[in-house]
Parts: C-alpha cells; structure tokens; sequence
C-alpha cells in the first residue's frame, strides 16, 4: 500500500497536507497536521519517493505512517482503509486481514531498548540535560541512557553506535508504547553531530514521556526538555511531553482531568495545538491554561532568564489553587528568605 501512495506522492500531498508546497524534489510543510511551515518534506520521486523526515522531531516514515498520523487514525486497518479509499481501491475484508507483526514489532523493539538502557545519573545523558540548564530532578523514570544505540542516517547508510538519551513514550495505564532516541555528542555537550539527532521508535499517538502522577491536573508540553525545565520549576507539578506540536493536540488526557496547563512554544505549530486542545477542553468539560515562554521556547528562557526568573514568571499564570497545591508559594518565600 504504502509503494502504491509513494506512484502518487504529489497527490497525496496536496491532499494531506494543502498547507505546504512542492520545492524541487520534495514537498515541505510544518509537520503531520499540516501547519504551515518547513519542517517535514516528502520526497516525491526517485527510489526513495514517499519517504517524509520532519527534521524538528526527527520523525519518519512513509506516506501510510503520514496519513495515519495526519488524520489521527487509531489503528493500521484505519490507515489502509482510508489509503484504500483515497486511492479508490476495494476496503479491506475480516477474511483478509493478517496481524500487524511490523506495528507489534516496534512496540517490542521500543520496550527492549529502553529496557536494555540504564539511568542517567552520572551518565552522558546527564551531563547533556546539564548543559541544557537542566539541574539534579528526582524520578526521572521515564529516561535512560544507552551507551551504543544504533544510528543510520538513511536506510542506505551503514549502522553506526553512538550514546544516545532514551525516554519512555506510554500510555494512561503505563505501558510503554515507543521511546525517543537522542544521540549525544560522547562528551555531553549537546547532540551528536549527525543529520537528524532525535529519532522516535513505536507508537507515540495519543501518548507521552511522563514525568509524576497526574490527577486533577496535568502540565502538558512539546518537547521532552522543555518539560523538564518547567519540572526544574515546579518539581511537584506532573507533567507530559507530547514530542511535537501535532501529538500535543492529540494527546489522550487522564479520566477526571480538571484542568490542563499547555506550555506553548512561541510559534504557528505551538498555537495550532493550543487551539484544537481548547476545542477538546469545551467538549470534554475541563480547563485549559496556556503557559507562555518569553523566548522560543521554555528550555529558552531557563537558559536565558534562570530559575528563579522563570518560577516568577510562571507564577504569574498559574492558578492560586495550583500555587498552594504544588508549593510554589513555598518556593516563593524560599527565594525570598535567601535573596
């Protein structure tokens, strides 16, 4: 199916994705959900046709991965489905389906890897986060290190064994459904020197790396550092990164979620998954409160601003109810007395 979408990868495109463009060789848009931008291009011809890379992510796939995460589709007999239709072939019949052993095999291959990991305490992955002005923040289950993660730059290219930061993609029950890899530099300052340093691996739809026990109420953001450093400022707070702007929007909320606190990235991908997650807030009967960096972005501004700026800052939009519930008021006057 996915060899048949790439013969009309243009179409499919314009279809799927009408807020980009074709350059050249490929068609660029913002990523999956189709916000305007550059990040994700599809390659349209040659041997490598439908083949897409949002190189912010680090995301991949082909154009069946690209129209099953572009129209939220829960399941592999979903995506064929709709491929079938756009391409007007027959629906696919129960006596024909087989089980989805690719799909079933990057669950398992995401769980292995994060199994074979280890915590980052005094590890590379540490020192990264460190330089990422990242401090010491406890119950950081959700990421590991591994020493010799395998990375390929294309499905041409030999395998290559780099350190990389492992974080654990699950859903509401726990359970680990993919993982994000994030190829380091072997000295921990910054990320390794490569074309897309940040891949991910699995089922990542509707789920998120966790970090605390949600609640009544959830911090929900991008990525896995700017959720961090809003941990380094609200330690108590439990909060999720979602890996992208689209998966932001889709994100599968807990049962009984009162109110949600969306840390927006400074940019059209940021606000796009802000406005669909207030359209779900007005359906489903919760809060949403968007947080919003001074800078691109939240890992931003605590390298910018510092710490205790950035608490200041946050205070400003959190609730009075949530600055008692999850000690900020403490931190305030902790602050205060040192100062």
């Amino acid at each position: 199916m996915a060899r048949r979408l790439a013969q009309h990868a243009e179409a499919v495109c314009d279809r799927y994705l009408p807020s980009g463009c074709r350059t050249g060789r490929y068609w660029h848009v913002g990523d999956v959900a189709n916000t305007p931008g550059r990040s994700l291009y599809v390659r349209l011809s040659g041997a490598r046709a439908g083949k897409w890379v949002d190189a912010a992510t680090g995301e991949h796939g082909d154009l069946l991965d690209l129209i099953a995460l572009n129209q939220d589709l829960p399941s592999l007999k979903d995506a064929l489905n709709e491929a079938r239709s756009f391409l007007a072939l027959p629906r696919e019949r129960q006596s024909d389906r087989q089980p989805s052993h690719l799909a079933y095999g990057s669950h398992e291959a995401a769980r292995r890897l994060f199994t074979s990991a280890r915590p980052i305490a005094g590890t590379i992955a540490e020192a990264y986060l460190r330089n990422r002005g990242i401090g010491t923040i406890k119950d950081l289950l959700a990421l590991r290190f591994h020493p010799s993660c395998f990375y390929r730059a294309d499905d041409t290219a030999e395998r290559e064994v780099r350190p990389a930061l492992i974080a654990a993609v699950t859903d509401l029950r726990g359970w680990i459904t993919g993982v994000e890899r994030t190829w380091l530099d072997p000295c921990g300052s910054g990320k390794a020197p490569v074309a897309v340093p940040r891949r991910a691996l699995g089922s990542l739809l509707g789920h998120g790396v966790r970090f605390g026990t949600c609640g009544k109420v959830l911090l929900a953001g991008e990525g896995v550092e700017t959720v961090l450093s809003l941990k380094s400022a609200m330690p108590a707070m439990p909060m999720v990164a979602a890996l992208s702007a689209s998966r932001l929007a889709g994100l599968l909320l807990p049962p009984g979620l009162q109110r949600l606190y969306v840390a927006c990235d400074a940019d059209a991908a940021g606000n796009w998954a802000l406005q669909r997650l207030r359209a779900r807030a007005r359906n489903d009967g919760f809060d949403v409160r968007p947080l919003w960096p001074r800078h691109g972005d939240f890992n931003d501004d605590l390298r910018t601003i510092g710490l205790s700026e950035l608490r200041a800052a946050l205070r400003a939009q959190i609730t009075a109810d949530d600055l008692n519930a999850f000690d900020l008021v403490e931190l305030r006057a902790c602050e205060t007395k040192s100062a």
